[in-house]
């Protein structure tokens, strides 16, 4: 009896031990032959998985080193690919010196698209529409919820999850096309399995897997390839700084600084300037980088050199799998500047043509001009990013628009003023021009809901130097409260739901201001398409005079002659006081009306107003 005892203990021994090394995480779980780096580093996640040695028996691919860290249940294994490695699968075993444990994995290996290196980016001639997936079309309404996720759909809270998603998304992609958009940005569509607000995407719980409440990794691929046949590029929304609280390493971190505060919330001071700052405490900027957002996002350390390997890894990895043509990059100052550079220079290497635009929300062109690539920083800092997104042209426009005229600072001397600064830049073209996003009121609020005012600001971020976003809803006007509201900034698209009684792809019910905008702004756009002057031409602009603001767009193709008018009156223009740009009988041209304009000496401008005119 006692012997047979002893038999079952040693079995349920050796059968606890079997089970006690699995792998639960394989991250990536797949990488291409002939990438510029040919390493790759594995992150591999299993219970006790460190105690096993890994072997690889597959030609033109070897184990360079087994990286080992404080917590046993991971280990970070570094592969070289040779770059005559054949594509395939690769069985990575795991056993003790005894060979009496074994588990295994599988990591495959794939051969890049011919020119992967050298894609198309998105550029001066692209106008890119910014969509809040949840709220834009529910294409798919099994995916509403799901079993495994903790927030189900309830479309009737204003904060909570509403059902829009990829197939919604693909399901649009003629309407944006028609529209005169020719690329996209969405907001984070990865896994957010927190227990509410996930709709916005930027908990992330998973860094390659697309939320099953938009879809799968598979259709998010089908999304791009689709809208890359109808000449729609697609920009990924990439989260560096912070991942979620419901992320699943957060049970079981492979070390104690794997994030900032050793897991614990500490707020960040959102010092942006203490990036930047030659006379910035140390504690500053610690607090500024590593500090957290809020308790639900985990801020990342990415002074970790395997935390570091993996979000540089991550990224590559969704450029490749999704085919993508851009990226744009969340709260871009939170994050460890050796990090930022090492990213940026790592991702421009594989990709030099892939434009990245970066998120600095500051009003100070000072602060974005740091980051931007090619800037000679003071302290010898040194950035790869192309592009940021131009807070300080966005909060001139809207300030210019709403402010008192005059021929001091106020007004449309704002934006001259603004635009003068593009000096600190080194590549003022490239920045993303904008009038609202996800985290702005939107424009048509800020205006004071002036349809006329709107117009104008249209105008200018489609005919200024720079890319142009544009955010869904932008084409019919939509309002958001005066205090902000993030949910209802990123309201429902009104026809994106079968019940909706106003639908903006059918023109069901739209009234007559929204048939007036969306007109307007789709006029506008499919002109901008072929203004190759507007794409890459220079930029002369006249300093603000009583009221009147106006450049030149021209290259050696064409002109363009923009005008504005903040006046509550017509306005008559001296052609003469152009005349550095505007020969002398000049054939002048009205865009927007199709129509030619015979004038002499002047020409009239309507009362709050814009032209924008072809000069021959």
């Amino acid at each position: 009896m006692i012997l047979h005892f002893r038999l079952i203990l040693i079995l349920l021994l050796v059968s606890n031990n079997v089970k006690a090394q699995s792998i639960t995480h394989l991250e990536p779980s797949s990488w291409w032959v002939g990438m510029k780096d040919p390493n790759v580093q594995l992150l591999i996640h299993g219970k006790n998985i460190a105690d096993l040695m890994p072997t690889i028996t597959y030609e033109g691919v070897k184990i360079l080193k087994i990286n080992k860290v404080e917590n046993k249940n991971y280990m970070f294994l570094d592969l070289l690919i040779n770059k005559n490695a054949k594509p395939g699968k690769i069985k990575i075993d795991f056993s003790d010196t005894s060979k009496s444990q074994n588990v295994n994995t599988v990591f495959e290996l794939f051969e890049r698209k011919p020119n992967s290196a050298m894609r198309k980016s998105f550029n001066n001639a692209d106008v890119i529409y910014l969509i809040t997936p949840d709220r834009f079309v529910n294409g798919d309404t099994s995916n509403d919820s799901n079993v495994n996720l903790a927030e189900k759909a309830n479309r009737q809270f204003i904060d909570g999850r509403h059902g829009g998603d990829i197939q919604g998304m693909i399901d649009k992609l003629d309407y944006i096309k028609n529209l005169g958009l020719t690329a996209i940005w969405t907001m984070p569509l990865l896994e957010n399995n927190q227990v509410d607000f996930t709709y916005h995407g930027y908990a992330i719980s998973d860094f390659y897997k697309i939320d099953p409440r938009f879809g799968s990794n598979e259709l998010y691929k089908k999304f791009v390839a689709e809208a890359r046949f109808k000449n729609i590029k697609i920009i990924k929304d990439v989260v560096l700084n912070h991942c979620g609280s419901a992320h699943w390493w957060m049970k079981d971190l492979p070390s104690k600084d794997w994030i900032n505060h050793q897991g614990t919330f500490k707020t960040t001071n959102h010092l942006h300037e203490a990036q930047q700052d030659i006379h910035a405490a140390k504690v500053d900027l610690k607090n500024q980088t590593e500090g957290w957002f809020v308790p639900s996002m985990p801020d990342l350390n990415q002074s970790n050199v395997f935390m570091a390997k993996y979000l540089i890894q991550n990224t590559l990895w969704w450029i490749e799998y999704a085919d993508l043509a851009g990226l744009r990059i969340d709260t871009y100052p939170y994050s460890d500047k050796k990090f930022l550079s090492d990213w940026s220079k790592r991702i421009t290497e594989e990709y030099p043509n892939l434009n990245i635009v970066g998120e600095e929300m500051s009003t100070k062109p000072s602060m974005l001009a740091y980051w931007q690539k090619g800037k000679k920083n003071e302290d010898k800092y040194i950035s790869h990013l192309p592009s940021l997104m131009d807070f300080p042209m966005q909060n001139a426009v809207s300030e210019a628009l709403t402010a008192q005229e005059s021929n001091s600072t106020d007004g449309l001397t704002k934006i001259y003023q603004t635009l003068a600064e593009d000096i600190l830049y080194p590549n003022p073209d490239n920045l993303v021009v904008f009038a609202d996003n996800h985290d702005l009121n939107r424009f048509f609020t800020q205006v004071n809901y002036n349809v006329d005012l709107f117009k104008m600001g249209m105008v200018y971020f489609l005919t200024t130097r720079g890319i142009p976003q544009l955010y869904y809803g932008t084409e019919i006007a939509m309002k958001s409260p005066k205090k902000r509201s993030d949910g209802e900034i990123r309201a429902d698209f009104p026809g994106g739901w079968l019940t909706d009684t106003v639908n903006v792809f059918n023109q069901n019910n739209l009234n007559e201001e929204q048939k007036d905008v969306y007109t307007f702004l789709q006029k506008i756009l499919l002109w901008r398409k072929s203004a190759s002057a507007i794409h890459d031409g220079k930029l002369v602009h006249f300093a603000p005079q009583d009221g009147i603001y106006s450049y030149f767009r021209f290259n050696k193709k064409e002109k363009f002659w923009i005008v504005f008018n903040k006046n509550s009156a017509p306005k008559n223009i001296n052609l003469k006081n152009y005349q550095e740009l505007l020969p002398e009988n000049s054939k002048l041209f009205d865009v927007y009306l199709n129509t030619k304009i015979s004038a002499t000496n002047e020409i009239i401008i309507k009362p709050n107003g814009f032209l924008i005119i072809k000069v021959e």
